[in-house]
């Protein structure tokens, strides 16, 4: 089931349509343009009637993840799965050690650290919080400028992460004051858990000085508890000369938990602030109405759920979203060469007509540019890392979109067994 999303001719949209014939018949009489490829959009030359329907947006908000599904009461309009960036902790915190790192080498500077904090204003959120929630407001945008929307529903969760760490424990009242560190700073705690113990020799090394080792790298893992054990500096010099391996692994991450924690009521509070009809919904709702509509657990359908229009006709196609780094600000590797050298840590921004993230066509095979060489090769990828080609020439290739910040895809939608056997597409 296809759909040509249409907008009338002072660009605001209208309901799309599925009579495919009668557009193409529009753009060749000189009637219509073509606006995007990717939901295919047009935009009308002469002026007609802004009939418009009640149509519904329901999101499904994730810190990794956004679904998202536009409905009728009779069909759904627009599907889609949007993946998210997950690098940008990582990102400042090689930018903190840079900073640093030319600080210190160059010159001496007073930190400004304390005047960084000072200056932030009140409602201020991490860069890592602030832009997923940006990139939800993104998405919404971008969606209201092809369908007709005129009401929103939001799913917020709300996650318990003292209760997630407590392991099937009851919390209740003040014991929510009590963690596990009550009484100690990180370093005490750590070494009072492990029994003042080496965590790989168990006091075999005879060696009585004791270090808190970072199981993860500090820049990305942090300081909490579950990425710390007790090493002696027998075996933490050991380890770091690569002469021993340590068996255990990171604690389980409350990341995610956390991020929705913070976000969920201020992404609610900044779309009333845009839109005029915006809703709010619960996870136990958008689960028990999947279960009971027989959906597959994805992003997308729980945003069918969430939009109420259980009568409406699911597409069978999905639009998977990418979101990538707009540009690559970092101009030289952070890790010397051999003999000091400083390489740059980008090609040519163009070469041979072709940028990196551009979409392009190989034999009939359509993907993305995730390499490039100056000499003119290519790697070739599909959005779930389906590689086409590590090596390919720039004139096999046919260029058919120009990079965005999302990147798009279409794929097939994922529905469970029974709900195909039961004729629900039908």
């Amino acid at each position: 089931m296809q759909l040509a999303y249409v907008l009338n001719i002072d660009g605001l949209p209208l309901m799309p349509t599925h009579k495919l014939g009668k557009v193409r018949h529009l753009i060749k009489d000189g009637r219509a343009k073509i606006i995007k490829r990717n939901p295919f959009t047009i935009q009308l030359n002469y002026e007609c009637e802004n009939y418009t329907q009640d149509v519904t947006l329901g999101v499904d908000a994730g810190s990794k993840h956004i679904g998202l599904s536009i409905s009728t009461k009779k069909e759904e309009l627009y599907c889609s799965d949007v993946e998210l960036r997950d690098d940008i902790v990582e990102l400042i915190s090689t930018r903190r050690e840079a900073k640093r790192t030319r600080r210190n080498r160059l010159r001496y500077r007073p930190r400004r650290f304390d005047n960084r904090i000072a200056a932030k204003k009140e409602g201020w959120l991490a860069p890592s919080v602030r832009h997923k929630i940006d990139s939800h407001l993104k998405v919404i945008e971008d969606i209201h400028k092809v369908l007709p929307i005129n009401k929103i529903v939001v799913e917020v969760a709300a996650f318990d992460t003292q209760l997630l760490k407590a392991e099937g424990k009851t919390i209740s009242g003040s014991e929510y004051q009590q963690g596990e560190m009550l009484g100690f700073n990180t370093r005490e705690y750590v070494l009072f858990r492990d029994n003042h113990k080496c965590q790989h020799c168990h006091g075999k090394s005879k060696d009585k000085v004791l270090e808190v080792h970072h199981l993860e790298s500090r820049k990305t893992g942090g300081n909490a508890p579950n990425n710390l054990i007790t090493l002696c500096k027998t075996c933490h010099e050991k380890y770091h000369k690569g002469e021993i391996e340590l068996k255990q692994k990171r604690g389980t991450k409350y990341n995610d938990a956390t991020f929705m924690g913070i976000m969920r009521w201020r992404l609610y509070d900044e779309l009333k602030a845009i839109y005029p009809n915006v809703k709010l919904t619960y996870g136990y709702i958008t689960k028990s109405n999947r279960i009971k509509y027989g959906l597959a657990k994805e992003h997308y359908n729980d945003a069918y759920c969430i939009a109420g229009n259980f009568n409406a006709k699911p597409l069978d196609t999905v639009i998977y979203q990418k979101k990538v780094r707009c540009h690559n600000r970092q101009i030289h590797k952070v890790n010397l060469l051999k003999g000091g050298k400083r390489k740059a840590n980008q090609a040519p921004y163009i070469v041979k007509g072709f940028r990196l993230f551009d979409k392009v066509k190989y034999q009939d095979i359509e993907a993305f540019i995730f390499g490039r060489r100056s000499s003119g090769y290519f790697d070739i990828r599909k959005l779930d890392g389906t590689k086409i080609g590590a090596s390919i020439n720039y004139k096999k290739l046919e260029l058919l979109e120009a990079r965005s910040n999302y990147l798009k895809e279409e794929r097939n939608r994922q529905f469970l067994p029974m709900v195909e056997a039961m004729g629900f597409l039908a």
